[in-house]
């Protein structure tokens, strides 16, 4: 709810924004819709084209099996209805990207419809309910080049297969919103139906927003924010949009129903065109395609292969790992830290020294590198074998933490590894009693504190040790010898 006060603090109308998303999503599919042109991201521009996908006269669609499958998963996943039989409708528009001037779309008869994913909220849990999800094809991309005052356009994109997923207008606030999106990225992710990378595009959503007086079931006038590809534009676009659309309604005006681009830099929007609908775009079916029939064989043979998603996999680990909820939390939050979480746990039958490593030294390390968990490529088989290499008191911990970093950048073998460069725990208690004699000689001040009463000392005279040994002592040793030594 959102509330207005006059400068005289008498309490003006309230207003609630709602909103639905249309999100769309690239496929995770090796070749596009349509040819077998190559979906690959960052090629040279116009290397990834043919005269399929780039719309020359006499050329025929041929559809990709693959998309039609990572739909129907998309769809089963988020609880919608699969249509048996639907087909693809011609979308006519001219731009300088869509090289075809019209675009294969589904109107009429979407792939899915009628599902819904549950949030969670400031207020508890919520239901976004989804209208629909049909498959399309991508446009191609123009690039500004401002200095020279001109554009560039580069096809590569033109033909990547699309499923556009449209909510429901039930969020009411920016967190709703994050909330599902983080939901369905994570849904998708899990099925690998794409890897929903919002900075290289491949999942972006439309905002449809509009803003009305609180008790009002009637909708306002809504608008609509382009090809938004971060969480933080996400945010401050819905924030920048309600904000004017209530100023707006407090001045007496109405709010024009258009299509608007936010610019994130500038921290505002701006109108692109008065918002089309269907009889702008002269829909009709598509020629070039035949109707598309899912059959029950089919259908029930992706329902088989459908992984397990999010929310199964956190209370299978609460009820077969017995891990705290926070850690089952960040284990599950990306599919490649719940892989290797149960691979490394199936072979060291360790789940919560393997959960700490993943949740401190693997995510210090993805902040560092600025890496997002999906890239993670190391063998979990390395990760259990440190894991036992420290549990068995072959390398000390300070060591281990060494050795990982190596195991997360270059996926090399511990064992090995801790050979070649001699960094086995040192168990000659002889060695370890002279490092101990020259901490215990250079620090008098620290030992006479000690002796004092001040037992933190301890701990440095310890931690110089350590070093003295060059991590490769176990610190329960050179305590015990420390103590030995200062009585």
């Amino acid at each position: 709810m959102h509330k207005k006060q006059c400068g005289n603090g008498v309490e003006m109308k309230q207003y609630e924004i709602v909103i639905g998303l249309e999100v769309h999503v690239e496929l995770a599919t090796k070749t596009k819709i349509f040819c077998s042109c190559s979906t690959q991201f960052g090629g040279e521009p116009n290397t990834h084209t043919c005269p399929v996908c780039t719309g020359m006269p006499g050329t025929l669609p041929a559809l990709n099996k693959k998309v039609v499958e990572y739909a129907v998963a998309v769809g089963l996943a988020t609880n919608c209805e699969i249509t048996r039989y639907s087909r693809f409708d011609r979308k006519n528009y001219f731009y300088p990207d869509n090289s075809q001037n019209y675009q294969i779309s589904q109107l009429y008869l979407p792939i899915c419809k009628n599902g819904g994913i549950e949030i969670e909220t400031a207020e508890g849990k919520k239901t976004v309910g989804i209208h629909e999800i049909h498959m399309e094809e991508d446009a191609g991309k123009l690039v500004h080049d401002e200095k020279r005052n001109c554009s560039y356009v580069d096809y590569n994109r033109s033909g990547v297969p699309l499923i556009e997923i449209v909510s429901e207008p039930d969020m009411g606030s920016a967190d709703e919103v994050i909330a599902y999106l983080e939901k369905l990225r994570l849904i998708i992710c899990y099925l690998g139906a794409s890897d929903c990378k919002l900075q290289e595009g491949s999942m972006r959503a439309d905002i449809n927003l509009s803003v009305r007086e609180a008790g009002v079931k009637k909708l306002g006038t809504r608008t609509e924010m382009k090809n938004l590809n971060s969480f933080r534009a996400i945010r401050r676009a819905i924030e920048g949009e309600k904000e004017r659309q209530i100023a707006l309604l407090e001045e007496g005006k109405k709010v024009i129903q258009e299509t608007r681009r936010w610019d994130d830099g500038k921290g505002i929007s701006y109108p692109m065109r008065s918002k089309e609908d269907a009889r702008d775009y002269r829909y009709f079916p598509e020629p070039d395609l035949a109707p598309l029939v899912i059959e029950e064989e089919w259908l029930e043979n992706i329902r088989e292969r459908q992984p397990e998603l999010r929310d199964e996999k956190m209370e299978r680990y609460a009820r077969e790992y017995d891990l705290p909820e926070y850690d089952i939390s960040i284990l599950t939050s990306a599919k490649k830290l719940a892989d290797i979480f149960e691979a490394a746990t199936a072979l060291c039958q360790k789940p919560k020294k393997v959960s700490n490593w993943l949740m401190v030294e693997t995510m210090r390390l993805l902040r560092e590198r600025e890496m997002d968990a999906e890239e993670l490529s190391f063998s979990p088989g390395h990760l259990a074998g440190l894991i036992e290499l420290v549990d068995g008191k072959t390398i000390s911990g300070t060591v281990a933490k060494e050795v990982f970093e190596k195991i997360f950048d270059e996926d090399i073998e511990p064992k090995t590894y801790i050979e070649e460069k001699g960094l086995k725990t040192v168990k000659d208690e002889s060695a370890i009693k002279e490092a101990v004699r020259r901490v215990i000689e250079e620090n008098p001040q620290p030992v006479a504190d000690y002796k004092g009463g001040k037992t933190k000392a301890m701990g440095f005279l310890t931690g110089q040790a350590m070093k003295a040994m060059k991590g490769k002592a176990d610190p329960s040793a050179i305590n015990k010898i420390l103590l030995e030594l200062l009585s």
